[in-house]
């Protein structure tokens, strides 16, 4: 425990530095600035992370043991952050044909990535196994299209199938893919699924994969590992009834949930893995290749949006702070705030830790509609026109996936490190989106068109 917090201490004192930083170098300011609000990634941070989770899969499985830890590249979109990953030694799970451009954008090589969706068109499929990318095939009738397009020989790419073990269901509905009517993979224990399942493989000996993905946010490791154990045994049963080791890599997924509440960084990679070795320990014995697709538990913790307060008031007796960092950034808090509840950092004008009696006060955002809440009554110093809050654990789904209501523009992103003298360099991730670029979005070239 005491790492634990010794390593979350070590983050905050970086994010304080930051802070101070960005106030001193422009990134943001008070009413007198152009830059309102501006988004923070931790650089160091983020290779810790990826190097948690690489050395503690490295720690269990057999020596030799093939294995891709690939990004989950909804979770942060970024071209320089999968840079970033890569360089630490991840690959790329993409979703949709903009990721995988974004994944082969940072250099990502096609032997290093995995396509994962429910609704993969033919011209994906096409291109995936064209390019050499691992394919993790959705539902049957996707399977017949692979058909159609592997032919007879032997597949260029590495394809599997994704199967729903049907465990059930964490603390967030929307997050849960393991339900028993979960729109994801194969239904594992509907009627006849497992036989349909074993004998899709023995018909295609092109299939060498296993694919699941049982966790998510507000899901257990236990629940998660049953998931993958479920993944495990299909595997076993399939390559008995093929006398061969058909199957030789099992993609377990990812889905590791993030702590919210503080700044310690739990669970721990080490622990999910200490879960899986629990319930499937077969799985660690070199027998199979494994792919993991991690998204959230890399990134989240790393990143801090920093907004100015433009305004407060009084509204029935509560202190009400409006800033500029609302549902266009934090889109799901917004919209399901007991899902998903945002810690507040105060800052003064200058970037410094804002200290007073608490008060109970709302955090609200810039957009037109009274759900534009950050926080509902959150005790904090009274926050003042020109102070900053501080938004931690956004590094993931939520500045990375912006929410465009009312025309707000994309932030800027930077990259931070600290150096030895707690001086502090940034880097530009992405640029603030211009209001030209959001007119070019809206149709600004087609103004005539319907008239």
């Amino acid at each position: 425990m005491a790492a634990h917090t010794h390593a979350g201490a070590d983050a905050a004192a970086r994010r304080d530095l930051a802070v101070r930083a960005a106030v001193e170098q422009g990134l943001v300011g008070g009413a007198d600035s152009a830059e309102p609000l501006t988004c923070l990634l931790d650089t160091v941070g983020i290779r810790a992370s990826a190097a948690a989770l690489t050395s503690a899969f490295a720690d269990a499985l057999a020596p030799g043991t093939p294995v891709l830890h690939a990004f989950a590249v909804k979770a942060a979109p970024l071209v320089p952050v999968l840079r970033l990953l890569a360089d630490a030694g991840l690959g790329c799970e993409v979703a949709s044909p903009g990721e995988l451009a974004l994944a082969r954008a940072a250099g990502v090589p096609a032997g290093r990535t995995v396509l994962d969706s429910p609704a993969k068109t033919v011209a994906e499929l096409r291109e995936a196994l064209a390019l050499g990318i691992a394919v993790n095939a959705d539902n049957p009738q996707e399977l017949e299209r692979l058909d159609a397009l592997v032919g007879a020989g032997p597949a260029r790419s590495p394809i599997g199938v994704r199967i729903n073990p049907q465990t059930g269901a964490g603390t967030i509905d929307a997050l849960s893919t393991a339900t028993s009517t979960s729109k994801f993979g194969i239904a594992l224990r509907d009627p006849g699924a497992r036989e349909w399942l074993v004998r899709a493989y023995l018909d295609r000996p092109w299939l060498t994969r296993l694919h699941v993905h049982s966790g998510s946010q507000g899901v257990p490791l236990a629940l998660i590992a049953e998931g993958v154990r479920e993944l495990h045994a299909l595997a076993e049963e399939i390559n008995e009834a093929a006398g061969r080791r058909q199957v030789d890599t099992l993609d377990i997924g990812g889905g590791l949930p993030v702590n919210f509440a503080s700044d310690e960084e739990t669970p721990r990679c080490a622990a999910y893995v200490a879960a899986l070795r629990g319930a499937a320990p077969g799985l660690f014995s070199g027998t199979y290749g494994l792919v993991t697709e991690f998204g959230r538990a890399l990134l989240a913790k790393h990143g801090l949006v920093l907004a100015r307060v433009e305004y407060t008031k009084t509204s029935g007796s509560r202190p009400i702070a409006l800033t500029h960092a609302g549902v266009q950034l934090a889109t799901r808090t917004a919209y399901a705030p007991a899902a998903w509840p945002v810690r507040i950092l105060a800052y003064d004008a200058k970037g410094a830790p804002k200290t007073g009696e608490p008060v109970a006060q709302d955090v609200a955002g810039p957009a037109c509609f009274a759900g534009d809440l950050l926080a509902t009554a959150r005790e904090l110093p009274r926050l003042a026109p020109g102070d900053l809050i501080g938004v931690p654990d956004t590094g993931a789904y939520f500045f990375t996936a912006h929410y465009g209501y009312n025309s707000l523009p994309r932030p800027a992103v930077h990259g931070f490190t600290v150096g030895p003298q707690d001086e502090v360099r940034f880097s530009l991730v992405r640029p603030a989106q211009r209001l030209a670029e959001i007119v070019a979005e809206a149709g600004g070239a087609h103004a005539e068109a319907l008239l």
